[in-house]
Parts: structure tokens; C-alpha cells; sequence
């Protein structure tokens, strides 16, 4: 199994070898239960679907309770589906942490950003504004200028960069390096940030 669905716990500093204070990131990391396994004979390509994460029954449809009743399982918030996996899973199977990595492995991060609302375009996409407030420069100190011409083309363009709703993407970021792993709590620590909020799930990838 190459990944594993987490939550973010929040960040935190340790020291490494070297005595250099580095930022890290508290995920948990499972455990997750398989709630799925589909083959090329029956579905048409391999997979494995992981639940994590309980939630209350009577917050669950029909259709859901049954599907996770065949896994014997609580019914779960987050279920995820991974294609690349390096091991047989069976239905019910919980996969921890300790199971897929190691201290010192290098992971990619998945998750949704933090919701910013609608921003200009100095905040959304580091426009540096008139920088100056004379000659007449009223109130455009934060504006965006001209989007495009008159005549010709008489449309703006696919792209123009302009305000708009920032954040609340699905955002990945790759190569954050595992710092330690405490098996008894199902925790990792990464090295760097991942996106999104305390409490946001994570899609960890090897």
C-alpha cells in the first residue's frame, strides 16, 4: 500500500541531528479500514477504497451503512480509493501508519487549502499596486489596472488575473520528509507545512 488518509493535527518545532530547530507538521495518520477491494476480473481495474475517521450512524444514509456493514466496520467520514498498492488487502483489513512508512521516507501531501473569500488581486496574486500615492493617485493604490483593450479584441481574455475567490483548492505538496513516526498514537511528523486547516484531511501518497 503506497498512501493513507491522515488529519491534521497542527504544527510543531523538534531539533534534528544537528541541534537546527525545524518546523514540522503533526498528522494523524489512520487507522484506516479497507472498506473495498475491486479487481480487473469484477471492476475493470485494481484498487483498494480506505475509510477513516467515525462518524454517528444516524448522520449516515442507507446506502452507506450497508456498504460499510459488508466491511464490518462503523460508518466513516472520509473514504478514499488508491490504485497503487504493493500488497493483497481484504475487506475489513486496518492499515496504521507503521504498515506503509518509515522515519526518513519522503511523502506527498493532499489536502484542501484554507477558504480566503474573495481577495484582490494584490493578496491573490502578488500584484505590487501604484506604489505611490501622488500625482493624482487617489484610491488605486491596491487596484489592477487595465485588463485588456478597447476595439480590439473587445473581450478580455481566458486567464486575466483578476480578484476573485482564493483558496479552498485542492492542493498537493510534494516531498516532505517523514521526521518521526509514533506508532502507539498513529502520528507522523513531517518536515515543512501541508495545506489546510487543523482538523482538514490529508491524502498521503508514497
Amino acid at each position: 500500500m503506497l498512501g493513507l488518509i491522515g488529519k491534521k493535527v497542527g504544527m510543531t518545532s523538534i531539533f534534528n541531528s544537528g541541534g537546527k530547530n525545524i518546523a514540522c507538521t503533526v498528522i494523524e495518520m489512520g487507522p484506516c479500514v479497507v472498506t473495498q477491494v475491486k479487481t480487473k476480473e469484477t471492476d475493470g481495474y485494481a484498487s483498494v477504497q480506505l475509510s477513516f475517521d467515525d462518524k454517528k450512524e444516524k448522520n449516515t444514509s442507507r446506502a452507506e451503512q450497508g456498504h460499510f456493514k459488508k466491511a464490518k466496520t462503523t460508518p466513516k467520514r472520509k473514504v478514499v480509493e488508491f490504485r497503487d498498492f504493493d500488497k493483497e488487502l481484504t475487506l475489513g483489513e486496518t492499515v496504521v501508519a507503521s504498515d506503509v512508512l518509515v522515519e526518513g521516507d519522503w511523502i506527498d501531501v493532499v489536502g484542501t487549502s484554507k477558504g480566503k473569500g474573495f481577495q484582490g488581486v494584490v493578496k491573490r496574486h502578488g500584484f505590487a499596486g501604484v506604489g505611490q500615492s501622488t500625482h493624482g493617485q487617489h484610491n488605486r493604490l491596491r487596484a489592477p489596472g487595465s485588463i485588456g483593450a478597447c476595439s480590439t479584441p473587445s473581450r478580455v481574455f481566458k486567464g486575466m488575473r483578476m480578484g476573485g475567490q482564493m483558496g479552498g483548492e485542492r492542493v498537493m505538496t510534494e516531498n516532505l520528509e517523514v521526521v518521526k513516526i509514533l506508532p502507539e498514537k498513529n502520528v507522523i511528523v513531517v518536515k515543512g507545512c501541508v495545506p489546510g486547516a487543523k482538523g482538514g484531511y490529508l491524502i498521503i501518497t508514497k
